[in-house]
């Protein structure tokens, strides 16, 4: 087994993000974690004016708020996931970037499946503090939450 592969199974996408961050080192991962930070996608219009439509996530040390759209019922639903985060939080949209990137236009099941250990299995805990990786995982746990309501589970 890799370290990227330690623990419960990754869905595809993660498996995939964690071996880029495995196969670098401390620094470089710092960096690919900035680049995911800029790739993170603009809220569409039904989003960006009006805050009240995303939940905040007040595990992270920034602000940063989400949403989630299902596209019908049970776990075959397909799943869409929206970020609100500061530029000037960097780390914080690198999560979210990661996790949209990873999560978004998956089933409901995929996202549901995800074990909350992903966010300390891509190899970041070495470069970001714990505090940090729990803002992610606090990310995650509210996906699943609001996924899980709105596809009717």
């Amino acid at each position: 087994m890799t370290a990227a592969t330690d623990g419960p199974a990754l869905p595809e996408a993660f498996a995939e993000i964690a071996e880029d961050f495995h196969a670098l080192g401390g620094k470089d991962r710092l960096q690919l974690l900035l680049e995911f930070s800029q790739s993170l996608p603009e809220l569409p219009e039904r989003y960006a004016g009006h805050p009240e439509l995303l939940e905040p996530v007040p595990e992270c040390q920034s602000p940063i708020f989400l949403a989630t759209e299902v596209d019908g019922t049970g776990r075959d639903a397909t799943t869409r996931l929206f970020f609100s985060a500061p530029a000037e939080a960097p780390t914080t949209r690198g999560f979210a970037s990661i996790l949209a990137e990873a999560l978004d236009g998956r089933t409901v099941g995929e996202v549901l499946d995800t074990p909350e250990a992903v966010t300390g299995q891509l190899g970041l805990a070495e470069v970001v503090s714990p505090l940090r990786l729990n803002g992610m995982a606090g990310m995650l746990v509210r996906i699943k939450r609001q996924v899980a309501q709105k596809a009717e589970l």
